[in-house]
């Protein structure tokens, strides 16, 4: 159905092999039959958790983010390790980050957050039935856990205090779930 869209790989070479990323050039031909070169970074991929407290309130962190030189308030978030399921990442994640176990986990979707550049794919995650178990931070990570109710991080965001892609796109689908538009999947 797309096949008029698609562009046909000719070549792949890997121009950069780092610990979390990959880099490639590929030289392609492109749906009109001209050649084009395509870079683009490889990623494992990542969850963002949607963790709601018995108060109704969401849980954040504030963090440190070095591309950007920048605290940035966002949700918990992590990378998937390889041949990890992504349930699984996030739990982990939940747990080293802010200390808390879900008794209930739900998938809500995924997004792509750099489509022109990466193949990044960020796993949406609902957790709920909190329990305080105690944090297991990262050698290095360093980070503050904020509550915020959904109406002061939607403000945060249209505020521009929350900037991370991930968040808000993971706000959306909090607020449609906390005021019943969509539904969780049972």
């Amino acid at each position: 159905m797309d096949d008029h869209l698609i562009e046909e790989t000719l070549e792949t070479e890997q121009v950069f092999d780092g610990r979390l990323l990959k880099v490639y050039r590929d030289r392609v031909r492109l749906p009109d039959g001209a050649l084009g070169v395509r870079e683009y970074i490889r990623h494992p991929g990542a969850v963002v958790i949607i963790a709601v407290l018995d108060n109704g309130k969401l849980l954040f962190e504030r963090q440190y983010r070095h591309p950007l030189r920048a605290v940035f308030l966002e949700l918990p978030a992590g990378k998937i390790d390889q041949g990890e399921h992504p349930l699984d990442t996030a739990r982990r994640e939940l747990q080293e980050e802010t200390g808390y176990r879900a008794n209930f986990w739900r998938h809500l979707g995924v997004l792509h957050p750099a489509i022109g550049y990466a193949d990044e794919h960020i796993e949406i995650f609902w957790a709920q039935g909190l329990s305080y178990i105690g944090a297991a931070l990262d050698h290095g990570e360093i980070l503050e856990i904020v509550e915020l109710s959904l109406a002061d991080a939607l403000l945060a965001v249209r505020d521009g205090e929350i900037t991370d892609g991930k968040t808000i796109a993971a706000l959306l689908w909090a607020e449609k779930t906390l005021t019943g538009a969509w539904r969780l999947a049972d």
